[in-house]
């Protein structure tokens, strides 16, 4: 595929922006931000939402509350420049952006590299914290002023007090924000509603809580109105002036599998990359092959669906054949394991495409948590990527294309498969948006 250069201005700061983050995870990010979301959507603004980090299931909530696609921000996967593209561009015709922060603030790959800190700084972005303050009154204090005062390059404006417990605990807090001249701009109650369940890949996407009685208890417990003030400010503001870029495959004719769980696990800015491509469900459609010139099979879970994947035969003859005959294929983690020859689960073996000579075990026995950042370099280009996931290769074990490593350049066993036309990897890879 053919490399092409192309030029995007993006001019102007948005009417209101700001950063959700936490000390920790657990705090309530998720719920504050996806609430908030849906507050000022249905208020009639036009909210883009953004994640930090690669999380791709998140970025899921947010689309459904807000009508449009929510965009990663990475520091490690894109460059500053690039982030700062992705924020003004994306959200340039917006009336609210609305950032959601990834574990505690200054939490990265290296220190506070890589953080939701360092996102905020990068956009100059006002923070808003959401501190789980249930078991605490005015020791909230000690822990505010410290992260007030640790980095004085980003701007901590304002406080949400989530699971209070009463109107005295709620006043108590209040004190605390008073005493260090920190807005609190929310005291939400405890309230089992605003638990989002958990998955073995994070948070269940397939599952939400009442939105209408998020909405209510958004507007009831949170001074939405200051948070619309909320953005960057003049001396802060930045025209970005969109830089040469190059995209790679960007005239490809491309199909991408898609569907609500098997294949979702998607980088929005990947699909904005290409001008029109087209898309099939694994478990119901059978593709054409004729005017495709990448096929792109993204992470997911397969493993929650292997019954559906291997009643499709066709489609699963399909894609091998296209591989057999030399089709470009891109595959990532649920991608790589739906072409893999089987995957093993607890019920039994079931088989894929077999475009790819391996086994997968998806069974609770083998099952072996590997997540981090990665980076290769194939052909002269860097790769960057994360990876997460709980299955791994059945002996023999595939040999790898080229190292791959962490985000402290320590290498790690991960494999990179060059097999006929196929790229495939654990790797969620964000390669093809930053050159």
């Amino acid at each position: 595929m053919r490399f092409f250069k192309k030029k995007v201005v993006f001019l102007h700061p948005m009417k209101s922006s700001f950063l959700i983050s936490a000390p920790t995870s657990g705090s309530g990010k998720t719920t504050v931000a996806r609430g908030l979301m849906a507050l000022f959507w249905a208020k009639g603004y036009r909210v883009q939402p953004f994640k930090c980090g690669p999380d791709y299931i998140d970025t899921k909530f947010h689309e459904a509350v807000c009508g449009r696609p929510s965009v990663n921000l990475d520091t490690f996967m894109a460059s500053p420049d690039h982030v700062r593209q992705l924020f003004s561009g994306y959200g340039r015709d917006a009336d609210i952006c609305v950032v959601e922060g990834m574990m505690g603030l200054f939490d990265g790959y290296d220190r506070d590299r890589g953080s939701t800190y360092e996102v905020a700084r990068t956009l100059g972005l006002p923070v808003v914290l959401v501190v789980d303050a249930r078991s605490a009154a005015y020791s909230m204090a000690a822990l505010l002023s410290g992260f007030v005062g640790f980095r004085r390059d980003v701007r901590i404006a304002g406080v949400i007090f989530n699971k209070v417990g009463s109107q005295r605990h709620r006043q108590m807090l209040q004190q605390v924000a008073d005493d260090l001249g920190l807005p609190a701009l929310g005291f939400l109650p405890k309230d089992a509603g605003l638990e989002q369940p958990s998955r073995y890949l994070g948070l269940d996407f397939s599952t939400a809580t009442d939105g209408a009685g998020l909405i209510g208890l958004m507007q009831e417990h949170i001074d939405w109105e200051a948070l619309c003030r909320l953005g960057v400010s003049s001396d802060e503001s930045k025209t970005f002036h969109g830089v040469t870029s190059q995209f790679h495959g960007t005239k490809a004719r491309v199909l991408v599998a898609r569907n609500a769980e098997s294949f979702s696990f998607i980088y929005q800015e990947v699909l904005d990359q290409w001008p029109s491509p087209r898309f099939f469900n694994p478990e119901q459609d059978v593709p054409c092959f004729d005017d495709v010139d990448l096929l792109y099979l993204p992470g997911g879970y397969p493993e929650k669906h292997l019954e559906a994947l291997a009643r499709n035969e066709a489609c699963r003859h399909a894609i091998r054949r296209y591989a057999q005959q030399g089709g470009h294929i891109v595959a990532e983690c649920g991608g790589m394991m739906y072409l893999c020859q089987s995957i093993v689960s607890d019920d039994g073996e079931y088989p894929m495409c077999g475009a790819l000579p391996y086994r997968i075990t998806a069974r609770h026995s083998d099952r072996r948590l590997t997540l981090g950042y990665r980076s290769f370099w194939l052909d002269g280009r860097e790769y960057r990527g994360h990876e997460f996931h709980y299955t791994r290769f059945l002996d023999p074990q595939p040999d790898s294309a080229t190292q791959v490593y962490d985000a402290l350049h320590r290498p790690v066993s991960t494999p990179v498969i060059r097999h006929q036309n196929i790229l495939a990897s654990y790797t969620h890879l964000y390669h093809y948006a930053e050159p």
